[in-house]
């Protein structure tokens, strides 16, 4: 007999557990804490990662190998930028102070959404005033690039 479970289509509601890793171990792991919610089609999870939960049922556990730079894109060179230090003034905390491997949480330029960078590298104090005038961000995904262990367990199918 076949099932009637609820089967993952196009602009679902999912609730689920999920857990996104690299090379380097888990970017995102939700099975130890409360379970995400999203819509399938609305930008929270990359196509190549909504693709395989396509036709799922509700209560199914998954686990895909993703190859490199199919899940978040090759790595892109020009999104590694020198962000002026007066500009991360503006935007956010002025005694902000940075570090190597900070995630930075930017506004969109219409102000609706965030983007993240990543801190590379720290610039030079070129006036003496003991902060650096320059922090180097790369804005690529971490996972960008590399091949993604994506697991899975669908709780809810809406």
């Amino acid at each position: 007999m076949a099932s009637s479970a609820p089967r993952v289509q196009p602009g679902s509601f999912l609730t689920l557990h999920y857990r996104l890793a690299g090379p380097g171990g888990d970017i995102i792991n939700t099975f130890n804490d409360k379970p995400a919610t999203l819509t399938l089609g609305t930008g929270e999870l990359s196509p190549a990662v909504e693709q395989r939960l396509l036709g799922l049922e509700e209560g199914t556990r998954a686990h895909f190998d993703i190859p490199a730079g199919e899940a978040f894109g090759e790595r892109n060179p020009d999104m590694v930028q020198w962000v002026a230090r007066k500009l991360l003034v503006q935007m956010g905390d002025p005694d902000e102070t940075y570090h190597v491997g900070d995630v930075v949480q930017f506004p969109t330029p219409d102000g609706m959404g965030q983007y993240a960078g990543a801190v590379q590298q720290l610039g030079d104090d070129r006036d003496g005033d003991g902060r650096p005038d320059a922090v180097l961000f790369d804005f690529n995904h971490p996972l960008a690039g590399q091949p993604v262990t994506f697991e899975v367990h669908v709780i809810g199918v809406l």
